[in-house]
């Protein structure tokens, strides 16, 4: 089935357009994905076996069946946790969607949450019969928006990561940003902390970097403080005593970082 454009509307009613995952990039990404299991699981179960046997050779058979014991709990937690943790850690991208492109998404156009991250993995049991995915490729197939019925349950959508815009001419304050050498690598914001931030700091940001090299000294200085104080305390930041060129420079870091993760196109 041919990929589809499907139109989101946020909370804050801002439109989303993607490009929504069929069958065969979620299929291949799900190969993958079991691929690194199959060889996460190989190299647990070796070294227990050569645990076993070398310089640590347990001595009675309770000794053994424990060791065996151990090795099927971390292989249970490994595997079953595997798609849960990385899908919301991770933005909705396992190492498999990461590779191909896609990613695991809230049918709002916001980030996957614990919750449903959960229930989307729990139900995978259900997706997997009777065998080989049949019910979740059949659903994907014939579902208008490619959803398995894990989908369906936790209120998700697996889409096609969407690429930046890429203009043919920089805009002043781009230009501004390249004459300072500022880049995304001189701020670090963890996965948790991007997480914290909404559609409306995106367009708060993206206002003040509009809004910058137009403004008088005076109003550059309060609507620097004022920004700063709103946001750069998500990423731990603390703004008092610092000079208004370090505000800017990292409130313009923290705009490149923004930018890349929500200005997009199909």
């Amino acid at each position: 089935m041919n990929q589809e454009e499907l139109e989101l509307k946020t909370p804050e009613y801002v439109s989303l357009n993607f490009q929504t995952a069929g069958v065969g990039s979620r299929a291949a990404a799900y190969l993958i994905d079991q691929l690194i299991l199959y060889i996460m699981d190989i190299m647990i179960i070796m070294v227990t076996v050569f645990t076993n046997l070398g310089m640590f050779k347990l001595s009675n058979i309770n000794d053994h069946g424990l060791a065996i014991a151990i090795m099927i709990i971390v292989l249970f937690i490994i595997n079953g946790g595997y798609f849960f943790a990385l899908e919301f850690f991770f933005g909705g991208r396992t190492i498999g969607k990461k590779l191909l492109g896609i990613r695991v998404i809230q049918e709002n156009g916001h980030s996957v949450t614990l919750l449903s991250s959960f229930i989307r993995n729990l139900l995978r049991i259900i997706d997997a019969l009777p065998i080989c995915y049949l019910l979740g490729i059949f659903l994907i197939f014939f579902h208008p928006r490619h959803k398995r019925l894990c989908d369906l349950a936790a209120g998700t959508i697996v889409v096609h990561e969407r690429k930046a815009k890429r203009k043919k001419k920089l805009s002043p304050i781009d230009k501004e940003i390249q004459l300072r050498g500022i880049s995304k690598s001189d701020l670090t914001v963890g996965e948790w902390e991007l997480r914290s931030f909404q559609e409306k700091d995106w367009q708060l940001i993206k206002t003040y970097a509009g809004r910058l090299l137009s403004l008088s000294s005076t109003e550059r200085s309060q609507l620097t403080k004022q920004i700063a104080g709103i946001l750069l305390p998500k990423i731990g930041f603390d703004p008092a005593g610092k000079t208004e060129l370090e505000l800017e420079n990292t409130l313009l870091a923290l705009y490149v970082i923004l930018k890349e993760e929500w200005e997009f196109e199909i």
